[in-house]
């Protein structure tokens, strides 16, 4: 699914307001880490995608590195960075094989944002993930996590998001994201994308992924088994207070012991 929607990721995601009302957050979370004397924090966005909270904080100066399942985001990356004129190294790399990659205890702080840990379909590849996100991290090194708040969405069957659309010259893009809820517990994660040029019809392109709704009871335990400590949640990137029924975002803050 990502490899196809890399080519107009970027298109439907408004990273100028995106970025404004989430990097103040992660910027206070950068300066209250403790990096090696001398040396920069190193961060790693995993699940990264375009590479554009990546970019953004290395901007800032930050020493970043990426990662991601889809070889088609990774060089979309790879292209928005050199576009951005920062140095980024994207690697492709899925949940569970990036202590692998890039060592152990190498990151001060690990991101994973946009809703990207739900695509692992099971508790088990859950806590694998969270094991090496663990391992990747040095002593007191911090993990942030951002997924949807999916208790109002299996409670009240929230099926429709809010469309998105976008313009570039005579070039128009719709963007309309839905779900199905499965008879397994899953989640269909439905994306259509609508285009046109000029006066010219409409193309449709369907694409779609399984998630597994993870709950922010779950998501704690499981980061408590995994290890980390001091397990706090937001509602969003802002660092708004988390409310179970009203809360858009999952956001949750973790130390490693």
């Amino acid at each position: 699914m990502y490899d196809v929607l890399s080519e107009d990721y970027d298109r439907f995601v408004n990273w100028k307001e995106r970025l404004d009302a989430e990097l103040l957050f992660l910027e206070r979370l950068i300066s209250s880490l403790s990096p090696i004397e001398g040396e920069k924090p190193r961060i790693l966005d995993a699940a990264c995608g375009t590479g554009m909270h990546a970019i953004a904080l290395a901007q800032r100066g930050y020493h970043l590195v990426g990662a991601d399942l889809s070889p088609q985001m990774i060089n979309r990356a790879r292209e928005n960075a050199f576009e951005a004129g920062v140095t980024v190294r994207f690697e492709t790399a899925g949940f569970g094989e990036m202590a692998a990659l890039f060592g152990e205890q190498c990151f001060d702080a690990v991101l994973c944002l946009g809703n990207s840990l739900p695509h692992l379909l099971s508790e088990e590849e859950l806590f694998r993930a969270l094991v090496d996100f663990y391992h990747l991290l040095r002593p007191k090194g911090k993990l942030l996590i951002q997924n949807r708040n999916f208790h109002p969405v299996l409670k009240n069957h929230q099926r429709e998001m809010e469309p998105q659309s976008m313009r570039e010259g005579n070039r128009e893009w719709l963007f309309i994201r839905f779900y199905d809820f499965l008879p397994d517990g899953l989640i269909r994660f439905n994306f259509l994308t609508l285009s046109r040029q000029g006066e010219q019809g409409w193309k449709q392109r369907w694409e779609s992924a399984l998630l597994r709704p993870i709950l922010s009871d779950e998501l704690g335990t499981l980061l408590e088994r995994a290890g980390f400590e001091q397990v706090k949640t937001f509602g969003n990137l802002a660092g708004e207070p988390f409310d179970l029924l009203s809360s858009p975002n999952l956001v949750v803050l973790a130390v490693r012991g």
